[in-house]
């Protein structure tokens, strides 16, 4: 099987879904025994496919014009449809970002085809690809399968698979190919504007190692700061689910889950969570997942990869006197 793969960067910066996604083509690959290519497009992103191609990938493809500088989903999927027609890939996969969504379903239509969107896993069973993805806010998952030729274009949600397992180039580093595509301005229906930015948060919790997160468990807002001090002393972030976020308790950009942010740290340890489906949905990427809990039958429990039933007032409290020590020590 022939996968291409179109990464994304902003401004020179890699959005980190990218390599999430190298992961889950490489492992394609492995199970097909196919190719790889990987797409980087923009102005001056010379390095970034550079620093692409130190990754294990069959060849990296070069997309670069004046006209690609400032992201547009005209210039992107007139670009990307002529990569497409070039090298005629079976399956072409993409981060599940803002920008993917903006303009993946205008790119396959382009090219006459359908897309998967948002998957949160894939099998290859019997010689086909069945990609699985969630519905009804993740209370259920469906196995969606191609129908008709290729290429079938899909994109991975973000945490689906684990960015550091993507593997490096063993031989060095892949071919790096410039890639000419036909743009004209006039062919670019939209102005770009100044990149949206919301208001600074205290910190981007999709780059926080550890986690610490707290529910309906917590009891009362003046608890908060018992979970604040022990992420501090962690050496990881504060977070929470809906329930504490609705209440004004902690900002909405704390907010993990279905309706707030999707995160895959190397540690998220949840407090008083009980782990209904819409917060699972936003962290169940994570390496690890521990839980305190007092009922022993909490869905959190499922999803944990260690769990603690017992009451957080007694167990945190304990560990972060046993932090202070270390600490100290």
């Amino acid at each position: 099987m022939k996968i291409l793969l179109i990464t994304e960067q902003r401004e020179g910066k890699w959005n980190k879904v990218s390599f999430e996604t190298l992961a889950a083509a490489q492992q394609i690959v492995q199970q097909t025994k196919g190719t790889l290519a990987g797409v980087v497009i923009g102005k001056g992103v010379a390095a970034l496919a550079d620093e692409l191609a130190g990754s294990q990938l069959d060849e990296v493809l070069l997309v670069e014009r004046d006209l690609l500088e400032k992201y547009t989903p005209d210039g992107f999927s007139l670009a990307l449809r002529q990569v497409i027609e070039a090298v005629k890939p079976d399956l072409v996969l993409l981060p599940h970002t803002y920008q993917v969504r903006d303009f993946a379903p205008k790119l396959a239509a382009s090219v006459g085809r359908g897309m998967i969107g948002d998957c949160i896993a894939y099998r290859y069973e019997n010689g086909k690809l069945i990609f699985v993805r969630q519905m009804f806010q993740g209370r259920t998952a469906a196995d969606v399968v191609f129908t008709g030729d290729a290429p079938w274009v899909a994109s991975f949600q973000a945490g689906a698979f684990r960015a550091d397992l993507a593997a490096k180039h063993a031989g060095g580093k892949a071919p790096v190919k410039s890639v000419n595509v036909n743009l004209a301005a006039e062919q670019i229906r939209t102005k770009p504007l100044e990149l949206f930015r919301e208001a600074k948060q205290a910190v981007d919790l999709t780059q926080a190692p550890i986690l610490i997160s707290v529910g309906r468990g917590i009891k009362a807002p003046e608890n908060i700061p018992l979970a604040e001090k022990l992420a501090k002393l962690m050496g990881g972030e504060i977070c929470a689910s809906r329930p504490i976020c609705d209440e004004g308790w902690l900002p909405m950009d704390r907010q993990i889950g279905s309706s707030g942010q999707t995160v895959a740290p190397k540690l998220y340890f949840a407090l008083g969570i009980s782990g209904a489906i819409q917060h699972v949905v936003g962290m169940k990427g994570s390496r690890t997942i521990a839980a305190i809990n007092k009922d022993q039958n909490a869905p959190i429990f499922e999803v944990a990869d260690y769990g603690v039933v017992g009451d957080l007032f007694e167990i945190v409290p304990a560990m972060i006197e046993e932090l202070e020590k270390t600490k100290a020590g």
